[in-house]
């Protein structure tokens, strides 16, 4: 897989770190446990689009774009790392938010990533929960076309074969990083939303062979449609690889029991998931993605699913600027443990 084929900007800290946790997997008393700490990019506070961003940006930069548009939920991470690379390249970024959950707490609509949205420079405009989010995109697009902006779209999360790329590239460095540790992996598990993370992770594991076998902690949609949509952009990246059918539909695997009551929703297992990953290794986790894959992998440990003595890596996508937007959130569910 020799990624220099395709254009690529320097944006993240890579490689990111790789480190046990001992004290969560003591509390646990489950398999050793490790992070990829992929919070750890370094653009706007870090997370997993920092490594798409990468390709996605360098495609923006050959097309000669002046101005970024994009979209995601209103505490959507993928907005402020774009934000925050536009700022760095000198593009300018517009961002459509959607109104997923229907808060009105200014915590949520206005801190958080959505202050860091604009920190970086960039404009923001909402639409209600529901709308087609691509065509909202693409229609934007072609009014700031019309205006005589060079535009280049990148779609939610960051998730097309290009944005892809960054976690094709991720699982190389991963394995290539456990090899020089004689770090023997047995399970790699993360949060999984948009399906970019999972797919580039799964199609990189294929490529080189690594008998790795990947679990993503679904966000967001049921098991079958959040499987589908993985394997299908996996597919897509295997193919802009040049290599056509590596990905079968039984290397794609999610498991979104810990979803909770809808995305952006915290379960009370995602505040406990927090408050172990804080209390235990200093480690932030968000309420949207890294909480609730943390929430998967704790509950799944505590039912034997991962044995003593396996080596278990979570990879952390970041996110913590997030937390920010759920005061009213931590507050209600810490008045409901004290009740």
């Amino acid at each position: 897989m020799h990624l220099a084929r395709f254009p690529r900007l320097r944006l993240g800290h890579l490689p990111t770190p790789l480190e046990p946790l001992e004290r969560l997997s003591a509390a646990l008393g489950g398999p050793e446990i490790w992070i990829k700490r992929d919070d750890c990019t370094g653009l706007s506070t870090g997370g997993n689009k920092t490594r798409k961003l990468e390709f996605l940006m360098a495609e923006a930069v050959d097309q000669a774009a002046d101005i970024v548009i994009t979209h995601g939920a209103t505490q959507s991470n993928h907005a402020r790392q774009t934000a925050a690379a536009a700022a760095r390249l000198g593009m300018d970024c517009h961002i459509l938010l959607e109104d997923r959950i229907g808060s009105n707490d200014p915590d949520y609509t206005r801190n958080g990533n959505v202050l860091l949205d604009h920190v970086h420079g960039a404009v923001t405009e909402t639409r209600p929960g529901g709308a087609d989010m691509n065509a909202e995109l693409a229609a934007l697009g072609e009014r700031l076309s019309a205006a005589g902006r060079k535009v280049y779209l990148i779609p939610g999360g960051g998730s097309n074969p290009t944005g892809a790329l960054g976690y094709v590239n991720c699982a190389i460095e991963l394995i290539t990083q456990a090899d020089t540790m004689g770090l023997r992996i047995d399970h790699l598990v993360h949060a999984t939303g948009s399906a970019g993370t999972q797919a580039g992770l799964v199609t990189g594991l294929k490529g080189i062979n690594a008998q790795v076998p990947l679990l993503g902690i679904g966000v967001r949609v049921p098991r079958a449609k959040q499987e589908e949509n993985v394997f299908r952009l996996a597919a897509a990246t295997a193919e802009k690889l040049g290599v056509p059918g590596l990905v079968a539909p039984d290397d794609v695997v999610a498991n979104c029991d810990y979803v909770g009551e809808g995305y952006g929703l915290p379960a009370p297992s995602t505040f406990e998931a927090i408050r172990m990953f804080a209390q235990t290794e200093g480690i932030l986790l968000d309420p949207v993605y890294s909480g609730k894959g943390a929430a998967g992998l704790i509950d799944l440990i505590r039912k034997g699913q991962f044995a003593k003595g396996q080596r278990v890596v979570f990879l952390h996508t970041g996110g913590s600027a997030g937390l920010f937007g759920y005061l009213a959130a931590f507050e209600a569910e810490h008045r409901a443990q004290a009740a």
